[in-house]
């Protein structure tokens, strides 16, 4: 059913859903991975999609960590509640992070998981998302986004990838993760 409704909302949709398949398990494997859980409290999840980023940080999680989810679409917002029933996810967009973290009483985010569609968005979409993100984002707090390799052709991912090297200290790009559809890659930036 995931599937379905994600397709769905791709059509629907396109500029806000970036692929015509959900991600796989083992992207978001790698999306989890760079996060240093054990110092993690303060954590938010941007367009979780069908929920399986949301799956793989819930079960990464510290018992004192408090964590939601942004996402847009109504319709993947509820399939995000029903596959992780004790998430908190606000049917928003990003660019409100500032405010939702005061209603979840986060001072300030360790950890920011991403999986927007950058390589679709104009310039100014994506400047607002990473200048909200960065008012809540702690210094050398993470933040994991990944990429499509054939979206790497597009001029707005290229200028996305230039944006993370001016708002982050640090920037590394994973090695490819080919058991996705389509192959992707993550970017690991510290602030």
């Amino acid at each position: 059913m995931s599937a379905t409704t994600f397709l769905k909302t791709f059509f629907s949709h396109p500029g806000q859903v970036g692929a015509i398949a959900p991600s796989s398990r083992f992207l978001a494997d790698e999306m989890v991975r760079w996060i240093d859980w054990s110092t993690a409290r303060g954590v938010v999840e941007y367009g979780p999609g069908t929920g399986v980023f949301t799956s793989a940080i819930v079960q990464q999680l510290q018992a004192d960590a408090k964590f939601f989810a942004i996402e847009r679409s109504a319709e993947l917002a509820e399939l995000v509640r029903h596959r992780c029933p004790d998430t908190r996810v606000y049917e928003d967009t990003v660019e409100n992070v500032v405010e939702l973290c005061r209603q979840e009483g986060i001072d300030s985010v360790d950890a920011v998981v991403c999986g927007l569609p950058w390589a679709s968005f104009p310039e100014s979409l994506q400047n607002t998302c990473l200048d909200a993100m960065m008012d809540v984002l702690r210094p050398g707090g993470q933040f994991v986004s990944f990429a499509y390799w054939q979206g790497m052709a597009l001029p707005a991912a290229w200028r996305f990838k230039k944006k993370l090297n001016a708002y982050f200290s640090d920037v590394h790009r994973s090695p490819t993760v080919w058991r996705n559809l389509p192959p992707a890659f993550v970017y690991r930036c510290t602030r």
